[in-house]
């Protein structure tokens, strides 16, 4: 049985998680909760699974969950950044989901690669962040970063059991060297990355993006994800984070790595070879796919969730994302290019200014007037460590919320 430690466990993908679970109980069992606020849930989750470590990010809701939990259930009750740190490296885990929203979950992640755990990894922002180190360091650790990500997992599958570059020292012998490096499979065989993107809600209309809603853009056409996931979609940031984020787990430079808008999501990701060969992984748009492929590895597991009538499929369409209506995508893409803390600055930006929309602080269009002024503004660092990356992430978060007013 693999023990398996969640941060994020009441959000969108940390409740398909622990669904995960449940269907295999000869196979996983929970060690460990982090959530954020929701105490209720998380209790409801401990006293369901039992796991010997949960965390909160209050000391007040910590009591409150305490007061809540069984009579005769007694785990040990953590909270804030050391209850995180603690999920993280909880010794029973062979495996840590991260699914925490934003650069939160850069710590916690690094944390379980320094204990020595797999990473499911369903936190973007980690990779986006501070890729170089993170890879670096699961390399010389001799760590997996499993994607979780559809598009990521998708990419990963259509490999057919050759592993994205995080993984290579397991699978080769070696030990330490450039994790990040442009070395190894999909240097030598693969052509091209192809990332799909249903377009979100407003690939078509309205023409006027200024006066979006904050309920506009959380009605996603095809995916049920969290607040800032979902927005982030609307204006393609989403992808673009996908894209820095495949450059550091598959090491395939961004010239190599193409945004393909699918609006259907059946298709979740495609590899091209240097053959001109494709293969593309299918399956309806169900998170619980994915999860369940990196908590299994290596093994595919079998289940009884609904599967894709093929012959209910009358289309499946392709476009070229529109990068001037869009225009975060193609910040995404020059801010990886540029590298070392540009990306940190990307993200730290988009975070601030999707709060601030989701707030009614600032309209939808001016998400990308705010984090374009960051990047541009930014002073790159090159080759940063965490501490440099961290420095750069609130320095960033601080111009933004000037320039969003919030200050």
């Amino acid at each position: 049985m693999k023990g398996v430690s969640i941060l994020g466990s009441t959000g969108s993908i940390g409740c398909q998680a622990l669904d995960v679970v449940s269907r295999y109980p000869e196979r996983f069992f929970v060690t460990a909760l982090a959530a954020g606020k929701n105490w209720r849930l998380l209790s409801e989750q401990a006293a369901r699974f039992r796991p010997e470590l949960v965390s909160v990010a209050a000391e007040k809701d910590a009591r409150l969950l305490e007061d809540s939990l069984p009579e005769g259930y007694k785990p040990e009750i953590h909270w804030g950044e050391e209850g995180l740190m603690a999920v993280a490296a909880c010794a029973g885990a062979g495996v840590v989901l991260t699914a925490v929203t934003g650069t939160a979950g850069l710590l916690p992640t690094v944390a379980a690669i320094k204990a020595g755990k797999d990473i499911a990894l369903a936190n973007k922002e980690t990779l986006v962040a501070a890729g170089e180190p993170v890879t670096k360091l699961a390399f010389d650790k001799g760590v997996n970063i499993l994607p979780v990500d559809s598009e990521h997992s998708a990419i990963w599958q259509c490999l057919s059991g050759r592993i994205p570059v995080s993984l290579a020292r397991r699978a080769t012998g070696q030990s330490g060297g450039d994790a990040g490096g442009l070395t190894g499979i999909c240097s030598r065989e693969v052509g091209n990355i192809i990332l799909t993107a249903s377009g979100g809600p407003f690939r078509r209309e309205p023409e006027d993006l200024s006066g979006v809603t904050v309920e506009m853009a959380l009605a996603h056409p095809n995916w049920q994800m969290g607040k800032k996931i979902t927005i982030d979609s609307a204006t393609l940031m989403n992808k673009g984070l996908e894209v820095i984020e495949a450059h550091w787990l598959f090491g395939v430079e961004y010239s190599r790595i193409r945004v393909l808008v699918h609006p259907q999501s059946i298709i979740h990701s495609m590899v091209e070879f240097v053959d001109g060969s494709v293969l593309a992984q299918l399956g309806l748009p169900d998170m619980r796919l994915p999860i369940q492929y990196a908590l299994g590895y290596p093994e595919r597991l079998s289940n009884d969730l609904p599967r894709i009538n093929w012959f209910d499929l009358r289309a499946l369409t392709f476009q070229a994302p529109d990068y001037s209506r869009f225009p975060l995508l193609r910040l995404a893409f020059q801010a990886g290019e540029a590298g070392g803390t540009m990306p940190a600055a990307l993200n730290a930006a988009n975070e601030v200014a999707v709060e601030a929309f989701l707030n009614r602080k600032i309209n939808f269009s001016s998400i990308y007037g705010i984090v374009s002024r960051v990047v541009e503004n930014h002073r790159l660092i090159s080759g940063p460590d965490l501490e440099e990356i961290l420095a750069a992430d609130l320095e960033s978060r601080r111009e933004a919320r000037k320039y969003a007013g919030l200050t």
